[in-house]
């Protein structure tokens, strides 16, 4: 199942002009000046080999030449959150299937088209380590000349890469695109370091201008959301803040409020598939009210957490044992404007 770095990768480049400003950034500026940005379009998933579909997370887009040849230019664009030392024989396998496919819709053609591959790296694990070339990965014997000619023998293939990790956030933020796809570059970037928190504020410019433009509200949404489902607490305080500046306090308060009962759902689900894991009508229930209880507990702290309400160690356990789902309904309808402890917890204070 993909996950929110996937997800969200995937909405922002997965449109042909925010994946244009992806494209521009990390190909060689002499390819850039070829390509008709204006002819690019993503093509369909049933484009991509059925194996991988389920489990990479790919975008695959084709363009055309200036000169306005038949040939295409077919450009494999891969998301990478973690550093993959086999990247370079992966991404072969995809030219490789992706040409094969090709030839089949064009069993006439004498040629095959260009296929650029590309890594987008945004991993905790610091910047791009692995090889980018098939070659580096053979163990070839001998030194010098001798293990130059073996090295000629073996396939040759090459990756480009966009190392996110790499970049400082000014640099990010100077790329020519849509504000939503610098965003994305942004939040990527800082998506698993302690420093996001204290960068969120400094784009709320960035935020407020995508927010300005066409579907820019739905841009926010996704935005504020994968915020929320990555962040730690210092993270979603700093997030409800950009988020008032950027739109009036009811509906930042409403976005956090479908957020919490996006968490009690997640937690119904849980509870669900606990109780078909253990195949009894009885796990079944009971994993359902587990996981609506705890769904609930936990939206009450993430929503208190947000709000900047500080919750001892006490009180979260107080709030996690609840069974009650009368009193959790109570906690969470006041935690959605406490300012302080005690306006849900009347009896305990932080």
């Amino acid at each position: 199942m993909p996950g929110p770095h996937d997800l969200f990768a995937r909405f922002t480049f997965g449109h042909p002009e925010r994946a244009a400003a992806e494209l521009r950034a990390a190909l060689p500026s002499h390819l850039v000046s070829e390509v008709d940005w204006s002819s690019l379009r993503r093509e369909s998933s049933s484009v991509v080999d059925p194996e991988l579909r389920e489990t990479e997370s790919d975008l695959l887009f084709t363009a055309r030449l200036h000169e306005g040849r038949s040939l295409l230019l077919y450009v494999l664009l891969e998301h990478q959150s973690s550093v993959d030392r086999w990247m370079a024989l992966r991404m072969l396998r995809y030219v490789v299937r992706q040409v094969e496919h090709w030839r089949q819709q064009h069993p006439e053609s004498p040629v095959l088209p260009v296929i650029i591959p590309l890594v987008m790296s945004h991993g905790p694990d610091g910047a791009w380590s692995a090889p980018r070339r098939v070659e580096e990965l053979f163990d070839l014997p001998g030194e010098g000349e001798q293990r130059e000619r073996w090295r000629a023998l073996v396939p040759r293939f090459e990756y480009l890469l966009d190392d996110l990790t790499a970049e400082r956030a000014e640099a990010l933020m100077a790329r020519p695109g849509p504000p939503l796809a610098r965003l994305a570059w942004l939040v990527l970037r800082y998506g698993r370091t302690a420093e996001l928190a204290n960068r969120l504020p400094e784009w709320t410019v960035l935020f407020a201008q995508m927010r300005a433009g066409p579907d820019g509200s739905e841009y926010l949404v996704v935005v504020i959301r994968y915020l929320l489902s990555i962040g730690d607490k210092r993270t979603r305080a700093a997030a409800r803040q950009v988020l008032h500046s950027v739109m009036d306090a009811r509906q930042a308060e409403a976005l956090m409020w479908e957020w919490g009962e996006e968490m009690i759902e997640r937690g119904r689900q849980q509870g669900l598939e606990q109780g078909r894991e253990q195949g009894r009508e009885q796990g079944l229930e009971q994993g359902r009210e587990q996981g609506l209880l705890r769904g609930r507990a936990e939206a009450v702290l993430r929503i208190l957490s947000s709000r900047g309400v500080q919750v001892g160690e006490e009180a979260q356990q107080r709030i996690l044992a609840c069974t009650d789902m009368a009193i959790l309904d109570r906690w969470f309808d006041k935690s959605l404007n406490a300012t302080r402890l005690a306006d849900v917890l009347e009896d305990l204070a932080s």
